[in-house]
């Protein structure tokens, strides 16, 4: 017998998961005993597909709160939520490693291993997993492995490029593979620390544009940093700006002024 109500209260818990917050952060804190409070009371909520610029001047907390949202860094203070999960000492490493491999990390230092193939880069992506030493090299990885890395070079327009050394490309092209070796952990959410600020202006905007493209085509959510007022109006739906170790504003990017974002910098 067919049991049509246990399908309902399936599809309407897996609804309800599809349009909750990834991330949900309440009072959240960030202490370094003498080094006094990073983070104070920030209560931030990030959405499936949404495109989220995180600014403010330098110590302003944006990359300990990139760091305390996916568990990298232990919070203080305050409660903290992620894909569905608490997030603290209490939730246990395996709980916390789940949470790793559904979130892509890109950072202004790409760290690649320059004498290794762009495709041993990206499979890189995949240490963690289990049998992940296959993962130092492209020859030794699995079919699988392999075949997921070289669809994330074709997301980023790359697979041409898979078995040249990564010190043969170019900087912005070095980027991508990292897009690509965050991409084949095939990730809910992406998370970039400055991710253009190392790159010409040309390079800086196509990384932007790729990752609005990845929004739109695979449901991924991106929170990122950036410095360049460019990138963070042309590229956001939504500005998310700390001051102090405080949210200053959040708000949709359209509702954001150039006063805003000068008072943001300011004092």
């Amino acid at each position: 017998m067919l049991d049509l109500e246990g399908d309902t209260r399936c599809d309407a818990q897996q609804a309800e998961a599809d349009v909750a917050p990834l991330i949900v952060a309440r009072g959240l804190s960030k202490g370094y005993g003498r080094g006094g409070i990073v983070l104070d009371g920030i209560d931030l909520d990030i959405r499936r597909g949404e495109r989220v610029a995180l600014i403010g001047a330098n110590g302003s907390g944006k990359s300990t709160l990139l760091k305390s949202l996916i568990g990298l860094h232990p919070i203080s203070g305050g409660t903290l939520t992620c894909f569905g999960h608490p997030v603290g000492p209490e939730s246990g490493r395996a709980h916390r490693l789940r949470m790793r491999r559904q979130t892509g990390f890109v950072f202004q230092k790409h760290c690649l291993v320059r004498r290794r193939s762009v495709l041993s880069n990206v499979i890189h992506g995949l240490f963690g997993e289990p049998g992940s030493w296959r993962a130092f090299s492209h020859s030794l990885a699995p079919l699988e492995w392999r075949d997921r890395a070289m669809q994330a070079l074709g997301d980023v327009d790359l697979a041409h490029k898979a078995l040249h050394r990564a010190d043969a490309l170019s900087g912005g092209q070095q980027q991508r593979v990292a897009i690509a070796r965050a991409l084949v952990r095939r990730p809910r959410l992406l998370i970039a620390d400055e991710p253009a600020a190392s790159l010409d202006p040309v390079s800086g905007v196509n990384v932007m544009e790729l990752f609005t493209k990845l929004c739109r085509t695979q449901g991924i959510t991106l929170l990122y940093t950036s410095h360049d007022m460019a990138h963070t109006m042309d590229y956001a739906d939504r500005i998310v700006a700390l001051k102090g170790g405080r949210v200053f504003f959040d708000r949709p990017v359209t509702k954001v002024t150039p006063a805003d974002l000068r008072d943001t910098f300011d004092g």
